[in-house]
């Protein structure tokens, strides 16, 4: 059984728009159905049509989407949208397809502000709905391994966590290059929110953290630039962090950094060893131990746990990647949503996709990140956050 599915964004032109689209495809469990794909009629429909999509299921505005979908009969809606859009167009679509009884894929940053995060976690546990928020980089199966590894207590108890991702790709003022679309949203506070840089990599970075660590950031206390001349937003950036438990931790988010790809690291070192990942080489997880050599664990081998050899899809030495990383949560959501619709138990690996909560602490990083960095005081308590849906 397909979970029908819509999407709203994602465009000509959209670079995550596909990227969902090829996510949502690899496993075969969706099939992409209707979609408002722009705010612009006209690009909505050459979109669809590019995409071979009934015409009449290519609609001009989300609104009319979700509502024109909702009267469908039950056996031909939409079951699932996925929303693509820029941050300041989450809330809306995703409030209203999640109250019209759809379920929600929901590109990250979850909402424009915190205030909006909030009402939208209020919304799904008044609806009862599920939604699936796309931190990528927790669907790599090296990473599935690695909070294991931390969860099982191999490291004993978590002391220094470090987690980096430096960016090149706004060296320059690209916002100010008409073809250039992604720069030009992400750097408009208009669209984007109060961040740049932290908003739209640092939350990967931030989500990275707590996620294999099991902690959860206490206070932070973060340097903010904007380097490039004219722009708007936070463009590099550093923040110490104090975690529940005593931990402590450095995050590092810049889109300044001249020649860089996207070379996401992570270590985490604990009593008794530590461990490295990287995306650079997202197939080898080191483990560093004080009285025997480094250990290199890779994708597919049987002695991985459970969570990475059900997040991994081909035999050792066959490289799997970030599209890979991403289908795990598409993949991870339908296994989860067909047992709510009376089909196959879904195994227990597939309730760890990232969800309300993950997208609460990425709003309040964004937030308290920002609010620090124009502080005086620095160290900033980071704000309470209610106990709704954990990683369902």
């Amino acid at each position: 059984m397909k979970l029908r599915l819509g999407m709203i964004g994602g465009g000509q032109g959209s670079f995550i728009g596909a990227v969902h689209r090829m996510a949502a495809a690899l496993d075969g469990l969706y099939e992409l159905t209707a979609g408002a794909f722009s705010s612009n009629p006209a690009t909505s429909r050459a979109t669809g049509q590019e995409l071979g999509l009934d015409a009449g299921r290519v609609y001009d505005s989300y609104q009319q989407l979700l509502e024109q979908e909702a009267q469908r009969p039950a056996a031909e809606r939409v079951q699932v949208v996925s929303i693509v859009t820029p941050n300041h167009l989450h809330f809306a679509p995703a409030k209203m397809a999640l109250e019209l009884g759809f379920d929600v894929v929901l590109d990250k940053p979850m909402t424009f502000s915190l205030a909006e995060a909030r009402e939208l976690a209020a919304v799904v546990q008044a609806t009862g709905r599920r939604l699936c928020l796309t931190h990528t980089y927790t669907g790599y199966p090296m990473l599935k391994e690695a909070r294991h590894l931390v969860a099982s207590g191999a490291l004993g108890t978590v002391r220094k966590v470090y987690v980096e991702y430096p960016q090149g790709w706004l060296s320059s003022f690209e916002e100010g290059n008409a073809d250039n679309k992604q720069a030009a949203w992400r750097t408009d506070p208009a669209r984007s929110g109060v961040a740049g840089a932290m908003g739209d990599i640092g939350t990967h970075a931030f989500n990275l953290a707590e996620y294999v660590s099991g902690l959860e950031v206490s206070q932070l206390c973060a340097d903010i630039h904007t380097v490039v001349p004219g722009r708007q937003l936070d463009d590099d950036g550093a923040v110490l962090l104090q975690f529940t438990g005593g931990a402590s931790g450095v995050l590092v988010a810049t889109q300044v950094a001249a020649g860089e790809e996207n070379n996401l690291r992570l270590r985490i070192y604990g009593e008794k060893g530590g461990l490295e990942w990287q995306q650079a080489d997202a197939n080898t997880l080191l483990v560093k131990w004080p009285d025997r050599p480094t250990e290199v664990r890779r994708t597919g081998a049987g002695y991985l746990c459970a969570a990475a050899r059900h997040n991994s899809r081909i035999p050792p030495g066959h490289p799997e990647g970030y599209l890979e990383a991403f289908a795990n949560l598409y993949r991870n959501f339908a296994l989860t949503l067909r047992a709510d619709l009376g089909g196959p138990p879904a195994p227990p690996e597939a309730a760890d996709y990232p969800g309300i909560r993950d997208g609460l602490r990425g709003m309040a990083f964004i937030e308290t990140v920002i609010a620090s960095g124009r502080s005086t005081q620095k160290w900033t308590d980071f704000p309470a956050i209610e106990s709704l849906e954990q990683r369902t």
